[in-house]
């Protein structure tokens, strides 16, 4: 019988031992893994995450300092097992570079930790000029506890968004009118650069009818100073669309939504330079784009 030095039997123990957790590695990769839709993505894109777990997982993970809140998919996917989704997404202000998603899935008292490195891109937006009136741009101060009892408000509506996802399929325009590609564009108002453009605009004439682009409840109906008469829809798990400058709202808060109905008029109150639509799409702190959410198939999602 052959006899093997005890230093090569310790190694190719070694060897052996490395390969199976490779292997398990490679195993539970398949078995759970991160899928990233759109595959290219850049500042200010929504993002829809994918993993495959069992039906009574507790699926949780970080993406960009926020929480990543994953539901169960209303359509089993027969080739893919149980589909856990999250939508997401990247400010319009994010850097660009590499960013890190983490993922747990606990399963009864099996835990595996799935990790992917996404790399957001810049995206190139342009800069544009309007002229509106000064106290828009300089307010007094009367205006600026206005505003600034404004921002507390919003802050708090942000904060407390619902626990469960209150949307079903994909979103559709809010106003049937031509939108404008003015999104993430850097705005100079009376020559002076004052913030960067985070919605879509609409060219909707006045008296325009602006409906729900999908299910969930009215947080805010109130006029603001700079967004005019407003209406925020909370659609769950700290999703936002936010409809400005409205003539007239149709809605009051805390009223459950439909997709399609009608929430208002569209006008020109608050900062505006004439009659159109501002919709914008937040998630958490993330401002992104409202014409990538609109192309971003959920038809299988719930």
């Amino acid at each position: 019988m052959t006899r093997y030095p005890e230093d090569m039997i310790r190694t190719l123990i070694r060897l052996a031992g490395l390969l199976l957790a490779f292997a398990s590695i490679c195993a539970n990769a398949q078995s759970f893994p991160i899928t990233v839709v759109p595959a290219f993505i850049e500042a200010g894109s929504p993002v829809l995450l994918h993993v495959d777990a069992p039906a009574g997982a507790i699926v949780s993970g970080t993406w960009l300092g926020h929480k990543l809140e994953f539901f169960p998919a209303g359509v089993r996917n027969e080739r893919n097992g149980h589909g856990w989704y999250a939508l997401a997404g990247v400010d319009v202000e994010a850097p660009d570079g590499p960013s890190q998603i983490e993922v747990s899935i606990r399963s009864g008292i099996d835990v595996r930790t799935l990790s992917r490195t996404i790399e957001i891109h810049p995206a190139h937006y342009r800069t544009g000029s309007l002229t509106v009136a000064p106290k828009f741009v300089e307010p007094g101060a009367a205006s600026l506890e206005q505003i600034k009892a404004e921002v507390e408000l919003k802050a708090k509506i942000f904060a407390a968004s619902a626990s469960e996802p209150l949307w079903s399929s994909s979103f559709h325009a809010p106003v049937a009118a031509p939108p404008t590609d003015s999104f993430g564009t850097r705005r100079m108002f009376n020559g002076k650069l004052a913030s960067i453009h985070k919605g879509m605009d609409f060219h909707a004439a006045s008296g325009t009818p602006v409906h729900a682009a999908n299910g969930g409840v009215v947080v805010l109906a109130r006029p603001l100073y700079y967004e005019g008469n407003c209406v925020v829809i909370d659609h769950g798990l700290g999703l936002y669309t936010i409809s400005m400058h409205l003539s007239r709202i149709d809605v009051q808060e805390g009223r459950n939504v439909a997709s399609g109905e009608r929430i208002g008029l569209s006008g020109a109150t608050g900062r505006v330079t004439g009659p159109h639509l501002h919709w914008a799409v937040r998630w958490h702190d993330a401002y992104l784009d409202p014409a990538k959410l609109l192309r971003l198939d959920l038809s299988a999602v719930r």
